[in-house]
């Protein structure tokens, strides 16, 4: 492996020596980005993994995840000659490579207008030679005004002071944040008022991200909050993290499958789910199946390639092959919005609800040239089929609210009984 590799679309390009790999950001320009600071976010702080050569020894595998897309390389006989070092950091070049960014990688600019030419037109109108910090980070914000997509972002430290910029969170979560409390004490309510509805069958699992319990005996109920953090493991993204957390994801939903045997039906709830890891989004349709099914495919902006199969997996451990509803909102996202897609190809599931966020490809992660951090949606995820729900979302099948304005916890456990009803009447 030792060499040059460049990946196809995503904007890579690794220098594999003998004492480690530099990873260089690679568009117009290439450069090795200022690497000063830990990780900024969960996926600013993995690294490529070789997964495997393919037969030619001049094309590779590699993943940043287990279980994410395949991510091809190709050989390069050396460094391209425009690679350096250190990039300037003057504004004219962070805006220039943040717009390069964006027009090669950003894959939804017909779905969330305008195009990149009208925004880019808006920034380069606003850069002036030695501007400070503060009128940039202002002038690369204008250009991600109306986005309206939870997984693009831009991240970093202006005068001292950490700033984010990030929108399109739907409707409820900001409504939540405002209120009296705000969502801390929404959760909370939610979750006690859970726990007490299910009674001795109740279960708080997964350092708090999985509850499950039986409806009167006869429906299960299972609500993931989160795809992964389920081990208090800090070292994501390596091995054994991945081990350990789909060891204690199975073991959980174990326990909870060999007590849904025998159910009407079960409800999963993944009405108030925040996304997460891709391999457990898969993991959780393989227990409603026995034979294996695409459950979605992926395509990355740029790379030229077909797009990339998940195989949704029968689990080796119990499962349930009966009618289940799947609860949705729009806070359902990213790897919440995942596993719907995949479970909506399953014939027995019935989604119910409200239309998810909209926002699942898994963010790209660049560092501009001074440190600041672009993360954007370069991944077009997409139904077998070929449909495409990005920014419109799973519509349901059956019409709920679980977080009505009016109650918003009271009403999440009024929609699961409107479920469970249901199910007890089919």
């Amino acid at each position: 492996m030792r060499g040059v590799w460049q990946s196809r679309g995503y904007g890579r390009l690794l220098r594999i020596g003998e004492t480690g790999v530099d990873q260089f950001e690679i568009g117009d320009a290439c450069y090795l980005p200022p690497r000063d600071t830990a990780g900024q976010t969960e996926m600013d702080s993995v690294s490529y993994r070789f997964f495997r050569m393919l037969p030619d020894g001049e094309r590779a595998i590699m993943q940043l995840l287990r279980g994410d897309t395949n991510v091809v390389f190709d050989r390069l006989p050396a460094m391209p000659e425009i690679c350096i070092e250190e990039a300037p950091t003057d504004p004219e070049f962070v805006a220039e490579t943040f717009l390069d960014m964006f027009e090669r990688h950003y894959a939804f600019f017909d779905r969330r207008p305008p195009d990149h030419e009208t925004r880019a037109q808006r920034l380069r109108a606003a850069i002036t030679p030695g501007m400070d910090d503060a009128a940039l980070w202002d002038a690369l914000a204008s250009y991600m005004d109306g986005l309206s997509d939870s997984h693009t972002k831009l991240i970093g430290e202006v005068n001292g002071e950490r700033r984010r910029v990030q929108d399109g969170l739907g409707e409820t979560l900001p409504r939540m944040r405002a209120s009296d409390g705000g969502e801390t004490r929404w959760l909370i309510g939610l979750l006690g008022q859970t726990l007490e509805s299910l009674g001795d069958s109740a279960h708080h699992t997964g350092r708090d991200r999985i509850v499950w319990g039986v409806i009167d005996g006869k429906v299960g109920y299972l609500q993931i909050f989160q795809m992964g953090g389920f081990t208090d493991r800090d070292d994501f993204g390596s091995d054994a993290w991945a081990e350990a957390e789909l060891a204690e994801f199975d073991r959980i939903m174990d326990e909870a499958f060999d007590a849904f045997d025998g159910m009407d039906a079960v409800i999963v709830d993944l009405s108030n789910n925040r996304g997460g890891w891709d391999q457990i989004a898969k993991a959780l349709p393989g227990r409603f199946t026995d034979e294996p099914y695409v459950g979605f495919t992926t395509q990355a902006q740029g790379s030229q390639l077909a797009p990339f199969p998940h195989v949704i997996e029968p689990a080796d451990g119990p499962r349930f092959t009966g009618p289940v509803y799947a609860l949705t909102s729009d806070v359902t996202v990213s790897g919440g919005e995942l596993a719907m897609l995949a479970l909506r190809q399953n014939p027995r599931v019935t989604q119910a609800g409200q239309t998810t966020r909209g926002a699942y490809s898994t963010p790209l992660a660049k560092r501009l040239p001074n440190g600041w951090l672009v993360e954007l949606s370069n991944e077009v995820f997409a139904a077998p089929d070929g449909t495409v729900y990005e920014e419109f979302g799973l519509e349901p099948d059956i019409d709920l609210q679980p977080y009505p304005p009016s109650e918003p916890v009271a009403g999440h456990w009024k929609a699961v009984s409107a479920l469970a009803e249901l199910a007890r009447q089919k």
